[in-house]
C-alpha cells in the first residue's frame, strides 16, 4: 500500500503512521502536512530513524489542488487517509470559522476531486462525533452511524460539511471513501491546548486548572493507539461508502478526568477553578461502536475498565517528555502569537 496521510504530523495522524508502518511491512507513507501550529515534525523523529525510505514528509495544504495532485502522481499513491483539520473548538468560536471551513470542508472537497481523478483504491476521512450535536446527561441513547447531523460549534459544522461531501462523492462519482466519527482522544503527543495535557502542565506549575461551567460535560474518551488500530482496520477491511463510529464506551465527566490527573500528580483538587462556560457547549457525547466491532473485529484495549491505566500512562509520558512540550510551545508561539497553551 502506497499511502498518503494528510495531516500526519499532528497528534492522531502521527500515532497512526507509527502504528501502520510497524504493523505492515508492505506499507509506505507520504505524510502531507501544512505544519501549522498544532503539527510537529518531532512527533515522527523515531519513524524516520526506524523506517527510513518507507516514510516521507511533504509540506503542503490539502486545499491546494495542484499540490495534492502532484504528490499523488509523484509517489504513485493508491490510498489516502485524511487527518488534516482545524480542530480546536474554542478557536472556531473566538477567532472565526473561515479557516475551519477552508480546511475541514473545502480541503476535503479537494481531496475527493484528486482521489476521483487518480482512481484511488481507498480513502478514509477521519471526522468527529461532534457532528452529531449533543446528548442529555440522563438519556441512555448513544450516537450511531444513523444519527442525524446537528453540529453546534463552527468547528463541528465545518467537519459535517466535509462528511456530507464524502457522502455525495460516493453516491455521485463512486469515490471509495469511508467516513469515521471518533470520540475524544487522549495519549502521548497531543497538543497542550487540549484538556488532558493542558491540565497536566497547569497542575505541574501549581496553576489553576480552568473548568468550564459546572464541569459535568461528558465525553467518551479513547486512547489514541486504540483509535489508530481502528483506522488501520477500516482502511484495510472497511466497506467503501460506509460510516464507522469509533469509541471506547468510556464516558467520563470533565471533573472526573481532571481529578484523576491531579491524583496521579499528587496535586490538590483545589487547583480546579470554575470559569465562564463556553458558548454552545455540548453537554454529552457518547459513541455506539457496534458496527466496527461486529464487522471488522476491532475492540479497544483501553476500554472503560482500563481508563485509569491509560490516563496514568499518558501523564507519565508527558512527565518524561517535558522538553518535547516546551519546544512545541515555542514553535506554536512563533507561528501563532495568539496561542496561550
Amino acid at each position: 500500500m502506497r499511502l498518503l496521510v494528510c495531516g500526519g504530523a499532528g497528534f492522531i495522524g502521527s500515532t497512526f503512521i507509527r502504528y501502520a508502518l510497524a504493523a505492515h511491512a508492505d506499507v509506505s507513507v507520504v505524510n502531507y502536512d501544512a505544519l501549522t501550529y498544532a503539527a510537529n515534525p518531532e512527533n515522527l523523529a523515531d519513524v524516520r530513524d526506524r523506517f527510513g525510505p518507507r516514510y516521507v514528509l511533504v509540506r503542503g495544504d490539502i486545499a491546494d489542488h495542484d499540490a495534492v495532485a502532484a504528490v499523488v502522481r509523484e509517489h504513485h499513491i493508491d490510498s489516502l487517509i485524511n487527518f488534516a483539520a482545524e480542530t480546536h473548538v474554542d478557536r472556531s468560536i473566538h477567532l472565526g470559522a473561515q479557516a475551519f471551513v477552508r480546511t475541514n470542508t473545502l480541503g476535503v472537497c479537494v481531496l475527493l476531486d484528486v482521489a476521483r481523478a487518480a482512481g484511488l483504491e481507498r480513502f478514509v476521512n477521519v471526522s468527529t462525533d461532534e457532528v452529531y450535536g449533543a446528548l442529555d446527561l440522563e438519556e441512555p441513547r448513544r450516537f450511531t452511524e444513523e444519527t442525524a447531523f446537528a453540529p453546534n460549534a463552527p468547528y463541528a459544522a465545518a467537519k459535517a460539511g466535509g462528511d456530507l461531501l464524502c457522502r455525495a462523492y460516493v453516491a455521485t462519482h463512486k469515490v471509495p471513501v469511508i467516513v469515521t466519527h471518533c470520540s475524544n482522544n487522549y495519549g502521548p503527543y497531543q497538543f497542550p491546548e487540549k484538556l488532558i495535557p493542558f491540565a497536566i502542565f497547569r497542575a505541574l506549575a501549581d496553576q489553576p486548572v480552568p473548568i468550564y461551567g459546572d464541569g459535568r460535560y461528558v465525553r467518551d474518551w479513547i486512547y489514541v493507539e486504540d483509535h489508530a488500530a481502528a483506522l488501520d482496520a477500516i482502511l484495510r477491511k472497511g466497506t467503501p461508502g460506509t460510516v464507522y463510529n469509533i469509541g471506547a464506551d468510556n464516558e467520563r465527566e470533565n471533573l472526573e478526568v481532571v481529578r484523576g490527573i491531579l491524583d496521579i500528580l499528587g496535586k490538590p483538587h483545589t487547583l480546579m477553578a470554575r470559569v465562564e462556560d463556553r458558548p454552545g457547549h455540548d453537554r454529552r457525547y457518547a459513541i455506539d461502536p457496534q458496527r466496527i466491532c461486529n464487522e471488522l473485529g476491532w475492540c479497544p484495549a483501553y476500554s472503560r475498565d482500563r481508563f485509569a491505566e491509560g490516563l496514568e500512562r499518558t501523564v507519565r509520558w508527558y512527565l518524561d517528555n517535558r522538553l518535547w512540550v516546551e519546544r512545541l510551545r515555542a514553535r506554536a508561539a512563533e507561528l501563532n502569537p495568539h496561542i496561550h497553551a
